[in-house]
């Protein structure tokens, strides 16, 4: 049986809009994670972050403003780093696709096709 489908969605993005829309061409209907909306705590960071095989900085938006206004690109500590995105979710960088104890960043957005097998 298939596993669910979540990704992690900023509908204002609009490479999120587009990796949702590849999803739902391939007749997979993710449930949708407004992370913006409804803020990942620090344990959902990390568990993200061991899905991804990946350190907090990968998943970061470090060209964004408040990146710089927080003077995170100075910062070593993972934890520091992931406390932010917990303070600030929108550092995080999207879309996100989970399914199955595995997730993929979705940069460009067909990559999340590799993770389903669509």
């Amino acid at each position: 049986m298939a596993q669910e489908v979540i990704i992690w969605h900023n509908p204002r993005c609009s490479k999120s809009r587009e990796a949702l829309k590849l999803l739902q061409e391939k007749g997979i209907e993710p449930k949708i994670y407004k992370y913006l909306d409804e803020h990942p705590t620090k344990e959902q960071i990390v568990e993200l972050l061991k899905m991804l095989g990946a350190r907090p900085r990968d998943i970061m938006r470090t060209k964004e403003k408040l990146y710089k206004e927080l003077g995170l690109k100075d910062v070593e500590d993972d934890e520091k780093l992931i406390e932010a995105m917990v303070e600030h979710p929108r550092l995080i960088e999207r879309p996100i696709v989970v399914e199955n104890g595995k997730a993929v960043l979705g940069r460009p957005p067909e990559k999340v096709l590799e993770l389903v097998g669509a």
